[in-house]
């Protein structure tokens, strides 16, 4: 979901597999204690990272002793942190419309906590400026507003109005520009002084999910929802590489290197990426090999091909919960929801009646978990045929039960 780069070059991840990931060469170091999705991360020195996601919280961790602790929370997921340059400071964007401005202790905890509103939905993107002075946010209601920091209770001026959701926010103030991406699939580049576009680089591919940007070679990176990545060289204002990225799914992480020679890209595959940034064009899509979830649909039995498709993301079959966006599924069946102790549900399944069994599960996927459950976390869905309902239930009641030793 994010990717981070620390002043020294080290490599961060946040995954919808509950994890922070924090990678040597080849090898991983996990950061656990988030109880849903983790959408973002950001370094707050070469020491210290920030973490936050679906379970509405922010986390700083130690990098020395893998410790971490909750600081803050919002009362929605948190999807973007930004770093003001001081270091002290976190600006946390979240679906509750607000920003939250953490100011950080010299123990790393967060005794001075603010909330900044004017949003009319929910807040995608922050970005601070060079001098810190200035905060700006971007959200689903389509404006972009600049919040000047150093007043003890900022008011925002709306700086850009955009008729579909800002997503990604870039600022560049030592070169005056404000990049975006969109959901209509929109790429553009204003003045922050005049508010004046630049230049548009939309290609009819929607939505922009990622974005970054090397300072240094002053290449801007866009992801998009249908899996391309686009490289922008600034200086000349023009498009330098255009390339399908991933074979299966859309780009929602993108970080350039510490020296900007290569790009790091994420998606719904399990695997970070990384290309050289000038022969990116050359080299083979994320996913050049076939991955276990990825199996041809004919060569599965129909049960398995809707657990696959609807459920083999978020679940495991097996004991544990760990590093997965939902509850394990096993045995299932005859128990009451809401009740795997390893795992956090939303305040709807704490103490819920229902207890899953052949009836309970055809009503989730005939509803949909929206309907049946109001406020879960389940993502919305339907498996409209019975045929196919029937035949994941028979498959789940096979996989969830308890194996004999």
């Amino acid at each position: 979901m994010d990717i981070a780069v620390s002043p020294n070059g080290q490599v961060a991840t946040a995954s919808f597999d509950n994890s922070v990931g924090l990678w040597d060469t080849r090898r991983a170091t996990w950061l656990e204690g988030h109880r849903a999705a983790v959408n973002t991360v950001q370094f707050m020195s070469n020491d210290l990272l920030a973490s936050a996601g679906d379970d509405n919280s922010i986390w700083l961790w130690s990098l020395a002793s893998g410790e971490g602790a909750k600081v803050a929370t919002h009362t929605a997921k948190i999807v973007d942190i930004a770093r003001r340059p001081d270091g002290k400071t976190v600006a946390t964007a979240s679906w509750d419309a607000t920003i939250g401005l953490i100011e950080m202790s010299a123990q790393g905890t967060a005794p001075d906590e603010k909330r900044l509103r004017g949003h009319k939905a929910g807040v995608n993107a922050v970005a601070f400026s060079n001098d810190g002075e200035t905060l700006y946010s971007a959200s689903v209601d389509g404006t972009i507003r600049a919040w000047s920091y150093s007043d003890n209770n900022p008011i925002s001026t709306v700086i850009v109005k955009h008729g579909f959701g800002v997503n990604e926010l870039i600022i560049n103030d030592a070169e005056g520009w404000l990049a975006y991406g969109a959901t209509d699939g929109g790429t553009r580049i204003i003045d922050l002084q005049t508010r004046a576009q630049i230049a548009d680089f939309t290609l009819e591919r929607r939505p922009i999910l990622a974005m970054a940007y090397d300072p240094n070679s002053g290449h801007l990176a866009a992801g998009d929802g249908q899996g391309f990545i686009m490289v922008i060289d600034t200086n000349r204002m023009r498009i330098t590489h255009d390339f399908q990225a991933s074979r299966t799914g859309p780009i929602w992480a993108l970080a350039f290197s510490q020296n900007g020679q290569n790009l790091l890209a994420g998606g719904i595959e399990d695997i970070v990426y990384s290309w050289p940034v000038a022969t990116m064009r050359e080299h083979e899509p994320m996913a050049g090999e076939q991955r276990s979830f990825l199996e041809k649909p004919e060569t599965l039995a129909n049960g398995e091909r809707q657990f696959k498709r609807k459920c083999s993301i978020c679940h495991t079959l097996t004991q544990g919960s760990a590093r997965k966006a939902g509850p394990s599924l096993y045995e299932l069946f005859g128990r009451r929801a809401g009740t795997v102790k390893d795992y956090t549900y939303s305040d709807t399944l704490d103490g819920s009646e229902i207890v899953w069994s052949a009836e309970t599960i055809d009503a989730l996927f005939d509803l949909g978990p929206d309907h049946y459950i109001p406020g879960t976390k389940m993502p919305m869905q339907r498996i409209v045929k019975q045929i196919d309902r029937d035949d994941l239930i028979d498959y789940l009641r096979a996989q969830t039960a308890q194996k004999e030793d």
